[in-house]
């Protein structure tokens, strides 16, 4: 995995970024903007948290697994907690205009204090000005732009790293360990996808290897004129797309033409939809907790197991740690019997989890980014996904 092959990467990244982190935290770090729904206080008898997400849809396979670990963390939380906190769930099926839709009803709702979601960057982008007032944080937005720079969205946080770290993890896994010498890069013309494979183009043509580029649209079904393209002498595709199932139908048609070019994606591609895509490679914001060795993450899988059965991405524990975080909020705002979401806000930032279901500690700098957050490589193999040692 990458934690030890790639430390080096991630870690050139992250000085190489510390001005531009420095500079937008001091310019973005005012308080959101205070608005009557914001300051308006609420009895913690009847508080909410909001949770969206794709829980229908082309993404249902990772939504599904997002929402079924909130459920459980919530309830985990209140019982360990004698506390009585509610969940309102609301659909996006990966949608930026149905992302829009559910934001208003959500922050019309007044005892809603934060929420957890939504999965995708675009999502997240859209509903923005909604949530200017309201603290959300997502499980699986890596877009860059939505903490860092001029455009960084000062209620929003998140619990895995930002694609400036994946482009260089995944550039790294491509160049030096599987030696490619000419990829094709093809995005699926979102704004996840087009940022992240800018940067992986960039680190790639970089450290030399040759780097052609295409886009598709995410509702196309048939890329046989696409794998037409991909010369016979390609020895990589990178895909940063979000709907793992078509990224399998590409890799059908890629096989179909005889092409021997490896598929390497990116977290969306972190899915059970992935795993007929045998030989190719993903990257994950989340680290592999199947045959997790540690004890109490191994008690919390078992339990969520047993009630939930076996889950099959990396998406799900990332979206546990996200609603513990706002839990965490919600009650320490509710210390005297009510909230705001400003009160809210605050805590976001306070939180220090000393160690989390994703097996680091979890404290946030000043744009809201996870301090201690990296990406792991999988490879699938026979229907299922192996870390990739040293990757």
């Amino acid at each position: 995995m990458v934690r030890r092959g790639f430390a080096l990467a991630i870690l050139g990244t992250a000085v190489a970024l510390a001005v531009v982190v420095a500079a937008s935290a001091r310019n973005g770090a005012a308080p959101a903007v205070q608005t009557a729904q914001t300051a308006a206080e609420v009895s913690c008898s009847s508080a909410r948290i909001g949770t969206m997400g794709p829980w229908t849809g082309p993404a249902a396979s990772i939504g599904q697994e997002q929402l079924k670990f909130e459920r459980f963390a919530l309830a985990k939380f209140n019982r360990e907690n004698k506390t009585n906190f509610k969940l309102v769930e609301s659909d996006t099926q990966l949608d930026a205009k149905q992302a829009s839709t559910r934001a208003v009803q959500l922050n019309s709702n007044k005892n809603v204090l934060g929420v957890v979601g939504p999965a995708g960057s675009q999502e997240v982008q859209a509903i923005a000005r909604t949530f200017r007032g309201m603290a959300y944080i997502s499980p699986s937005a890596t877009n860059t732009s939505l903490t860092i720079g001029p455009k960084r969205i000062k209620t929003f946080w998140r619990v895995v790293g930002n694609d400036v770290a994946q482009a260089a993890t995944d550039a790294r896994f491509i160049s030096k360990t599987l030696k490619a010498k000419k990829v094709y890069i093809v995005d699926d013309q979102t704004s996840y996808s087009v940022p992240l494979g800018n940067n992986v183009q960039r680190n790639l043509s970089a450290a030399g290897v040759s780097v052609s580029r295409d886009s598709v649209n995410q509702n196309v079904s048939d890329f046989s004129s696409l794998a037409t393209k991909i010369g016979s002498d390609v020895d990589v595709v990178f895909l940063p797309w979000q709907l793992a199932a078509k990224a399998t139908l590409f890799y059908q048609q890629l096989k179909e033409q005889g092409k021997k070019a490896v598929i390497v994606g990116s977290d969306g591609l972190d899915s059970g939809d992935f795993l007929p895509a045998n030989g190719s490679y993903f990257s994950a914001f989340a680290p592999d907790l199947h045959n997790t060795t540690n004890a109490a993450t191994k008690r919390i899988l078992n339990t969520y197991r047993r009630q939930y059965g076996q889950f099959k991405s990396n998406f799900g524990p990332p979206a546990y740690v996200a609603m513990q975080v706002v839990y965490i909020a919600v009650k320490a705002a509710c210390a005297d019997g009510t909230a705001t979401r400003a009160e809210v806000i605050k805590k976001m930032q306070a939180t220090n989890i000393g160690t989390s279901l994703l097996g680091f500690p979890l404290k946030f700098n000043l744009n809201h980014d996870p301090l201690a957050a990296r990406f792991y490589l999988f490879k699938v193999v026979n229907g299922k996904t192996q870390p990739v040692v040293g990757g």
